[in-house]
């Protein structure tokens, strides 16, 4: 399969191009310095320098995409916009499917976490927010999936990870931590059978 990453210098960008690739795709890996994606090259992978907020460069880098999965987020000290502007590009490629990762309590998921997840997620993300729903609605609409993951952490791929729909996410005062392994397989195994097309999906550890 033909998948192509965003984001892929980020730690979960670079665990989507790493089991995308033990999985034998061919992956388009974009970032704004690919000198930077330090992944094991398989003889699969293309690096391709390309920034979410240039439209041009962003535009050849998914000209031809086939599924795009983003690993995109909001560096400290950057202004919000970077999500909604990846998901329009996304978007606007055409591409077969677009699988993207988002913010448990946010958007969508709000009304199934706590009040002190949301009001927690509310004060420090403040600003961040519309970039966080305009993105997601903005996927959802194209029929993508839109992953809410909770707080992650670098622990190694759960044995017992599943999906679940959003209505069947476990009700906790604060959402658990998740590893970016675990949510980077459940965005994989999405990419190549779809079964959450323009819905939330909830990624658990067990």
């Amino acid at each position: 399969m033909k998948l192509t990453v965003l984001g892929a210098t980020g730690a979960t960008g670079r665990e989507l191009t790493r089991q995308a690739l033990e999985r034998g795709h061919d992956v388009t890996a974009v970032a704004r310095r690919p000198e930077h994606i330090d992944v094991p090259d398989t003889g699969r992978l293309t690096r391709v320098r390309a920034d979410v907020l240039d439209p041009g460069s962003i535009s050849l880098a998914l000209d031809g995409a086939g599924v795009i999965l983003s690993g995109l987020g909001i560096a400290a000290k950057e202004a919000p916009g970077v999500l909604t502007a990846g998901a329009h590009a996304a978007v606007e490629s055409k591409a077969a499917n677009i699988i993207w990762l988002a913010a448990f309590g946010t958007g969508g998921s709000a009304p199934y976490a706590g009040v002190l997840t949301r009001g927690l997620l509310n004060t420090f993300m403040k600003s961040e927010m519309e970039d966080r729903v305009t993105a997601d609605a903005t996927v959802l609409r194209f029929g993508g999936t839109v992953f809410h993951a909770g707080p992650m952490s670098d622990a190694l791929l759960s044995p017992t990870r599943r999906t679940v729909p959003l209505d069947e996410a476990p009700r906790r005062v604060f959402p658990a931590r998740i590893g970016r392994a675990t949510i980077a397989a459940a965005m994989l195994d999405e990419a190549e059978y779809p079964h959450f097309p323009g819905r939330i999906a909830i990624p658990l550890e067990r």
